[in-house]
């Protein structure tokens, strides 16, 4: 469904991105209410309410996934689908860049050399583009800073991006009822077909989340790592065979590179869980007296990390 996008967002015309974005904001706030009240789960927010750093960090991930979705929707309908699968081709590079400036982690030998091929493919591809790739750049970074918001604020998928949406709501509202006011509101101009799709927006932001929630508990994380690849994959296909986009040479190169730095993550990974793994069963076998509780807890933590038992953060909502 994240992959399909780019196939979406242009039926909203001629409604244009700050548009969409604002329906998007306002349909999803009651597309998530809804089934919050259908489950009854409201005492995350009572908690949260009474947590005002807490409340904080939400505002900033609801300014900077704002940025993310507009920027994304403006991407998409301007005939940049490609550029904007970059983004999200780049966003795991920059979250590990992230990880160790700002939360001072240690990347492995593996990871510091998927970043440098990653450097090496902007480098490349904004001599492709005869620009910096602004767009794949500011997907990347604003993605990889909201899921590190995210991962402060703790909070589940659906609950999330609920606190999101009602900090979005009323600046959403208050830009479609401008736009009515001066006549501009393809809502209420262009048919019931027209309206619905925009009202779908909700449907089409949180289904996927929930998806993703599910996925979570039943599927290995080291399978769900690779699964998140589709989507982007997916943007970029519908970009260059359905949209015809341009890929002269360069920019097939800085992909190549893109492409690499990921496979060596990937690989990583997949090594580390296994490493894990074999960890696990080796010191499982000795008595439980003759280990650390240090390391008792560290290899549960990585078997439950390998085996997929432990459920990721909560994911940030994609395109």
């Amino acid at each position: 469904m994240w992959g399909l996008v780019p196939l979406y967002w242009p039926l909203m015309k001629p409604a244009g991105a700050l548009e969409i974005l604002a329906h998007r904001m306002v349909w999803s706030l009651v597309f998530v209410a809804v089934a919050l009240i259908v489950v009854r789960r409201w005492a995350w927010a009572r908690e949260l309410l009474r947590q005002p750093r807490r409340l904080g960090l939400v505002a900033v991930a609801a300014a900077v996934i704002t940025v993310n979705w507009g920027l994304y929707i403006w991407s998409v309908n301007t005939g940049r689908v490609v550029e904007a699968s970059l983004g999200y081709f780049i966003n795991p590079l920059v979250t590990i860049a992230m990880g160790v400036l700002l939360l001072k982690e240690r990347m492995r030998p593996v990871q510091w050399a998927a970043v440098g091929v990653g450097f090496a493919a902007v480098l490349v591809l904004t001599v492709g583009y005869g620009r910096l790739p602004w767009i794949s750049l500011t997907l990347a970074f604003s993605f990889a800073t909201y899921g590190l918001v995210k991962k402060k604020v703790n909070l589940g998928g659906v609950e999330s991006l609920a606190a999101e949406t009602a900090i979005q709501f009323l600046p959403a509202l208050g830009y479609l009822l401008w736009l009515g006011s001066q006549g501009d509101l393809s809502l209420t101009a262009e048919g019931p077909a027209h309206a619905a799709l925009l009202a779908s927006t909700g449907i089409v932001t949180a289904l996927p989340l929930v998806c993703f929630g599910a996925a979570a508990i039943r599927v290995p994380l080291s399978t769900l790592g690779l699964l998140q690849y589709l989507a982007p994959v997916f943007q970029f296909l519908l970009g260059v065979f359905y949209y015809r986009e341009a890929m002269p040479p360069e920019r097939w190169a800085g992909f190549a590179l893109v492409w690499l730095a990921l496979t060596l993550l990937t690989w990583d990974a997949l090594r580390t869980a296994r490493r894990a793994a074999r960890t696990f069963r080796s010191e499982s076998t000795r008595p439980s007296s003759t280990m650390p509780t240090g390391t008792v807890s560290a290899v549960r933590k990585a078997e439950s990390v390998a085996s997929g038992s432990e459920p990721p953060a909560s994911p940030a909502a994609k395109p």
